[in-house]
C-alpha cells in the first residue's frame, strides 16, 4: 500500500486533555519514579517530569497512522523532540493541542519510511507550554517514491562519558505506562508483538525516554525538572521490559549535554543521538 502523501499539511485538533495531580503521578510511576523521588509521586510539593508533555501526542499519533496509510504492523516511534516553552502546571488544568503532519520521507525499498508531525500545546489562557515533534518510522512502507530527506550530522565527544547512571525498569513496566494513554498493542499483546517481529511485548520508546529524562534531571539539574527546555533523541533498538539500562551523558556546554541509553544486558544502544538543554 502506498503512503497517502496528500495527508502532508493535514491539521489535527484542537484536542483537549484535562489532567490533575493524579495523572502527573501515574505518569511518573509509569516511568519508574518511587520513594526516592517523592516530589514526582506525592501531591505535596509535586513537580512535573517534563516528558509528561508527550501524553498530548497520543491522539495525534492515532490520526497520523490512520491518515498517512502506514502499515500499522511495521510502525515504531523513530525519533522525538520536545521543547518546553513554559512550565507545565502541577495543579492540573486543560491542555489544548493542535497537530500537523509536516513531512513524509522515503528511505528506500526495504528500508522503511518516515512520517513527521508537530503538536503545539497551550494552556487554557492560550499560553504556549510545549511543542512535540514526532517521527514515526514505518518499517514496511519504503519505496513509495517520496523524497529521501536530509541527514543531520551528530557526533559524540571522543572521550568517556562524563556521567553514567543505571536504572531498572520493571518486567511489568509497560502495564503501568500504558495507563497514561499509550494503548498501542505492541507493548502489551504477545500475539501482536510476534506479528510485528518481536519475541514478546517491548517497552514503549517513550517509556524508556521517560526513564532517561529522570536520569538526566538527577545528574544535570537535580530536583529542578522545570529547568529543562529541550530534549531530542532517536529510538535505535527495542528494549524488553525488565532489562536494566544505563544512561551515558557528555556535557558539551554550560546548559547542554549529549546522551545515549544502553541495554545493559546486550550492550546495545536503545536511545541514541540524544540532546538535552536546560535553563
Amino acid at each position: 500500500m502506498t503512503l497517502n502523501t496528500g495527508a502532508i499539511g493535514l491539521m489535527v485538533g484542537p484536542i483537549e486533555k484535562e489532567y490533575d495531580w493524579k495523572d502527573i503521578v501515574l505518569y511518573a510511576l509509569g516511568i519508574g519514579a518511587g520513594f526516592d523521588e517523592l516530589n514526582y509521586v506525592y501531591e505535596k510539593n509535586l513537580r512535573v517530569i517534563p516528558t509528561f508533555a508527550i501524553l498530548t501526542t497520543y491522539d495525534f499519533y492515532e490520526h497520523t497512522i490512520r491518515n498517512s496509510g502506514v502499515n500499522i504492523a511495521g510502525v515504531v516511534h523513530g525519533e522525538h523532540e520536545l521543547k518546553i516553552h513554559n512550565p507545565i502546571p502541577s495543579e492540573g488544568g486543560t491542555l489544548h493541542s493542535m497537530g500537523q503532519i509536516t513531512a513524509m520521507y522515503d528511505k528506500g525499498e526495504g528500508r522503511g519510511a518516515l512520517v513527521i508531525g508537530d503538536v503545539d500545546t497551550t494552556d487554557s489562557n492560550g499560553q504556549k507550554l510545549f511543542t512535540n515533534t514526532v517521527t514515526i518510522f514505518s518499517r514496511f512502507d519504503g519505496g513509495f517514491g517520496g523524497e529521501r530527506g536530509t541527514r543531520e550530522d551528530f557526533v559524540f565527544p571522543d572521550r568517556m562519558p562524563d556521567q553514567k547512571t543505571r536504572m531498572h525498569p520493571s518486567p511489568d513496566q509497560p502495564l503501568i505506562f500504558r495507563l497514561s494513554g499509550d494503548m498501542f498493542p505492541l507493548h502489551v499483546d504477545p500475539d501482536f508483538a510476534k506479528a510485528s517481529g518481536f519475541e514478546r511485548p517491548i517497552m514503549a520508546g517513550l517509556c524508556t525516554l521517560g526513564f532517561t529524562c529522570r536520569a538526566l534531571i538527577k545528574v544535570l539539574f537535580p530536583g529542578e525538572p522545570e529547568r529543562l527546555t529541550r530534549i531530542k533523541n532517536r529510538f535505535s533498538n527495542p528494549l524488553y521490559p525488565g532489562t536494566p539500562i544505563e544512561v551515558q551523558i557528555w556535557k558539551v556546554g554550560s546548559n547542554k549535554a549529549l546522551f545515549k541509553t544502553l541495554d545493559v544486558d546486550k550492550s546495545i544502544v536503545v536511545i541514541d543521538r540524544g540532546i538535552v538543554e536546560w535553563k
